[in-house]
């Protein structure tokens, strides 16, 4: 990919570059070409070097020299013959050749959560209408929650599954639930609309509760994100209802913490 560059611009790049490279050894540049790269993650239609531009708030010139640099690397290529750019094939064989196992990373961030709160922890995934738990950290209350890994809870009566579904649209999730919803325990959610009420709540605070709708005696806070290849994971707390009751504020700040570290580590 080829630009026209006036002999303003190729000095603002001139003098730019000796800056970076004086100042920070180019670890600046990285930072700003992964900036670039992030800002193009979405675009299927690309964007011109001005709309870059403005969305990193960097020089037209300074996104233009780094576009080209990408671009000689096949991290980028040209979208349309309007300048546009979008992310190019090295990108998608890195992508593909990833081994990436979120389950490890999310560990780490899983056993915090379990300090943090003194309960277990479960990491679950969507299969069907149910929720498969994946993985778990157990609670250092002798009376506490513990579900087997591989077992799984209907979506629609758990925390962690009412917490996923929130990331579906209504239409999606009544597809998921089309056989129907029934009762486990008397506070069970009797009724799709019902559900799809509490969902859109959900949707606003990131967090789900059940109060005993899956097990009578247990209650649990949970929140729903996709990692990085779009999978959606859940993560929950169940707790005893006799420490719930005092619990369940503290319990949900916690979570929200988590959710707000894991997102911005994902982000970074």
């Amino acid at each position: 990919m080829d630009f026209i560059y006036t002999e303003t611009e190729r000095k603002d790049m001139d003098t730019e570059e000796n800056t970076e490279l004086k100042s920070r050894g180019g670890i600046q540049v990285i930072a700003r070409a992964a900036n670039i790269l992030r800002t193009l993650e979405n675009e299927k239609d690309g964007l011109s070097l001005a709309q870059i531009a403005k969305r990193v708030n960097l020089p037209r010139s300074t996104v233009q020299r780094i576009v080209t640099a990408l671009a000689e690397e096949h991290l980028l290529i040209a979208a349309s013959v309007n300048a546009r750019v979008t992310l190019g094939p090295a990108i998608v064989r890195m992508a593909a050749n990833t081994n990436f196992d979120f389950t490890k990373f999310v560990r780490p961030h899983l056993e915090r959560l379990s300090q943090a709160t003194g309960e277990t922890v479960d990491l679950s995934v969507p299969k069907g209408d149910k929720m498969v738990f994946v993985d778990q950290i157990p609670a250092s209350h002798r009376l506490s929650a513990v579900s087997a890994i591989g077992s799984s809870f209907p979506a629609f009566s758990s925390a962690n599954g009412k917490a996923a579904l929130s990331l579906l649209d209504d239409m999606a999730v009544a597809n998921l639930l089309k056989d129907g919803i029934f009762k486990e325990t008397p506070n069970t959610i009797s009724s799709l609309s019902e559900l799809l009420i509490e969902l859109e709540s959900i949707r606003v605070s990131t967090i789900a509760a059940d109060d005993q709708e899956h097990t009578e005696g247990i209650c649990a806070v949970g929140t729903a994100f996709l990692d990085p290849l779009g999978r959606i994971y859940a993560v929950s707390v169940p707790v005893p209802t006799i420490r719930f009751v005092r619990s369940k504020d503290s319990i949900s700040a916690a979570l929200l913490n988590f959710r707000e570290q894991l997102l911005a580590e994902l982000n970074e």
